[in-house]
């Protein structure tokens, strides 16, 4: 993996600890440059826990007739529409769906990358929002959806 540091942040591998440091000589502004410095140490730290842990999101399901399976890295979605989803994730996301009789579909999502693992479990949640109503939707595991009333509670 490799990112781009902006100039303003100098690292430095010291005996297998790498240390950043501002470049006081950089023209950027100092509350750029601090921004800058707390940006790069999180997204290399990112990085290396990444690399050497790895990432886990698991996303479920909630919802009559959704269901979801993947053939590889290909994952088919059935969300209620009039028609399936589908997705094709990058070859660095591992992908495994777990649809168990009267328990809400599974889905786990493994990688080295967080940004990336990120961006696709939103893409993953855009194709149905989590609603207030009836708590339907596509929500992370162990997440909880605060309840709206609805039209009946109001009219009383």
């Amino acid at each position: 993996m490799s990112q781009k540091v902006d100039s303003s942040i100098v690292i430095k591998n010291e005996d297998g600890h790498l240390t950043f440091e501002i470049d006081e000589k950089s023209p950027v502004n100092v509350k750029q440059k601090q921004a800058f410095h707390g940006l790069y140490r999180a997204l290399v730290n990112n990085m290396v826990v990444g690399v050497s842990e790895g990432y886990k999101k698991e996303m479920e399901l909630v919802g009559v007739g959704y269901r979801v399976s993947n053939q590889g890295n290909l994952i088919e979605f059935s969300l209620g529409y009039t028609h399936p989803i589908f997705i094709q994730l990058p070859k660095e996301v591992k992908v495994e769906t777990k649809s168990e009789r009267n328990q809400n579909p599974v889905i786990t999502l493994e990688s080295c990358d967080k940004q990336l693992l990120g961006m696709i479990c939103a893409k993953i949640r855009s194709f149905r929002m989590p609603e207030p109503y009836k708590g339907k939707g596509i929500l992370f595991k162990g997440e909880v959806i605060r309840r709206k009333s609805g039209k009946s509670a109001a009219a009383k």
